[in-house]
């Protein structure tokens, strides 16, 4: 199968998924075999604690409300196994939100507890031609960072979750949530997963079977891709009207440097990246300074981020980091230092018109999940804590009042979620045009706030535009194990601990067109996509997939795969991303 005029398109060749059914269940189990909650949060990321912290200080001041829910009145479902252990962004946060959650803890504390490293001061911006040269230019508005902080949101997850806990919610770590528990056409919870099942998904000696998880009202705060999120745009006809969601893919380092960073940098389009539109590859990268107050120790932030709609088969967001690393810029910066963390993460980069419908009966959709991040200011973690607080807010109301979720999504079109995700509503999109087609439109939009050119410009998924093999792979640096890595150190240094038996939670077909194939090989981080030597170079072949390798990026579902829940505490364990 092809796309048009006989172009390999990734999207012709879906996963093997039964059926929507799969993630749903649409029987609960009897009252004395599920866990009953008050409100469950999936996800123990930025979106899920700030829900969680919120709702929980509300609760405070309401007994009669907080005995209603029972023994549990909040419930954090995390399938990591610490809250933070999946998490990673670049990260320069706005830090309005975290202060509004937690007015009492000021950002010396932040720092004391060793989640934040320093307030931004000084930033700046660069083209860069070739793999020798840089060209300085004026920030764009959206990249101005005067007065952010500088964090770990791995390490700020399992702040939020510590100050949850002690609030009384009730932390389920090394769960995740299999399936969405539907009756009477309103969500009712979750099913969570089985565990101690083997490769063929038959029960070892150590097989404990899910439970049904019944609340009141459900959060789905999964992060960039959820199959439970998923499960409920299509249940729900959520993304009726929307735009497809679309993807990037950052894979970022943290190196322990001789000499102090004092200023952002960060670099767009250019080397080494292709740029034409044939290659259609959109991305950048960024530098961040971190002063570990704790230890005294300089860090610094590294990493690539690429635009999943290129054309290259090649097209490699790891080793572009690694050949990025070798510009004299970021070998000063880096000089004598150490690499001492790696990991790699997909965003939802649609913007404004690809938000789904953000609640139905009895959930609603928060963070990432619900595609809140400003790909024109790298930013997303600002608002995912806001529209936590804000669905909490709006949580409360519907328990406490019995008003309607929907009103969840009003608060979030009046919020700086809302507001500044509508200025950029159309940014992304002229990319399609390819960088020097689009550049000056983006530019444009970004300075008219997006007024000209108006309208509504849509998108297009990403697992339909057409790849071939091309060149980048030929630019790419080879590891030398002291500056530049291969793949699979990178991710042993994540703590990834997925059993070697545990079952495949990746859906991919395992025959397709040479051109699939090498999509999913390069553009993996972990290594998970392997070709046999002995395959031929043109038309179908086997695809290996070695899914324990997998840190849970999502980037596959970009690509025409489908990422699914690992069995609870599967996956990186991430502390500095």
């Amino acid at each position: 199968m092809a796309g048009k005029n006989g172009k390999v398109v990734p999207g012709a060749y879906p996963p093997p998924v039964d059926s929507p059914e799969e993630f749903i269940k649409r029987e609960l189990d009897g009252e004395d075999e599920r866990i009953d909650v008050g409100v469950a949060i999936v996800g123990g990321g930025t979106a899920g604690l700030a829900c969680a912290n919120r709702l929980l200080d509300l609760l405070a001041d309401d007994p009669e409300t907080l005995e209603r829910l029972g023994e549990v009145p909040v419930a954090v479902i995390e399938k990591a196994k610490t809250c933070g252990g999946h998490n990673l962004s670049g990260a320069v946060m706005r830090p309005e939100a975290l202060q509004k959650l937690f007015p009492d803890v000021s950002r010396e504390q932040w720092r004391e507890e060793g989640f934040a490293f320093g307030e931004i001061k000084k930033e700046a911006v660069y083209l860069l031609p070739n793999s020798k040269m840089k060209l300085r230019i004026p920030p764009p508005p959206p990249l101005k960072n005067h007065g952010n902080e500088s964090i770990s949101v791995a390490g700020m997850c399992r702040f939020m979750a510590a100050q949850a806990e002690e609030k009384g919610a009730y932390l389920l770590t090394e769960t995740s949530a299999a399936q969405l528990l539907v009756e009477d056409g309103a969500v009712r919870g979750i099913r969570s997963g089985d565990k101690g099942r083997g490769k063929e998904g038959e029960p070892l000696g150590n097989f404990e079977p899910g439970a049904d998880v019944t609340a009141q009202v459900t959060v789905l705060s999964e992060g960039c891709w959820g199959s439970l999120t998923g499960a409920a745009i299509r249940e729900f006809d959520l993304g009726e009207g929307r735009e497809p969601q679309v993807w990037e893919l950052g894979v970022k380092e943290v190196w322990k440097v001789t000499k102090p960073l004092d200023r952002v940098i960060h670099t767009v389009a250019g080397w080494p990246l292709k740029i034409s539109a044939k290659y259609h590859q959109i991305g950048g990268s960024w530098i961040y300074p971190m002063k570990d107050e704790k230890t005294g120790d300089d860090l610094v932030s590294i990493g690539f981020v690429i635009d999943l709609d290129y054309a290259d088969a090649t097209t490699s967001a790891h080793d572009l980091l690694q050949t990025f690393k070798t510009h004299p810029m970021v070998k000063k910066i880096l000089e004598g230092g150490e690499r001492v963390a790696w990991g790699a993460k997909a965003l939802p980069a649609g913007g404004y018109w690809a938000m789904p419908k953000l609640s139905m009966p009895g959930a609603v959709v928060v963070g990432d999940a619900g595609g809140m991040v400003n790909t024109a200011a790298l930013k997303g973690l600002n608002y995912a804590i806001e529209a936590g607080i804000t669905a909490a807010e709006a949580i409360y109301a519907n328990l406490a009042r019995g008003e309607s979720l929907e009103n969840y999504e009003d608060a979030i079109a009046e919020s700086v979620v809302g507001k500044d995700l509508y200025e950029v509503r159309n940014v992304r999109q002229p990319f399609a045009k390819g960088l020097i087609k689009g550049g000056p439109l983006v530019n444009l939009m970004i300075a008219t706030k997006g007024h000209f050119p108006g309208g509504r410009w849509s998108l297009h998924r990403n697992d339909a535009q057409p790849v071939f093999i091309g060149k980048s792979s030929e630019g790419y640096v080879k590891p030398d194990g002291k500056y530049t890595f291969d793949k699979l150190s990178s991710v042993f240094i994540t703590g990834n601990q997925t059993r070697d038996d545990a079952p495949n939670h990746i859906r991919v077909q395992t025959h397709v067109p040479r051109e699939v194939a090498e999509t999913w090989k390069w553009m993996c981080p972990a290594g998970v996509y392997e070709i046999p030597e002995d395959a031929p170079e043109e038309g179908l072949v086997d695809v290996i997939v070695n899914y324990t390798n997998c840190v849970q990026c999502g980037a596959i579902t970009a690509k025409g795969g489908r990422l699914t829940a690992p069995e609870g505490g599967d996956g990186p364990l991430y502390q500095l991303t």
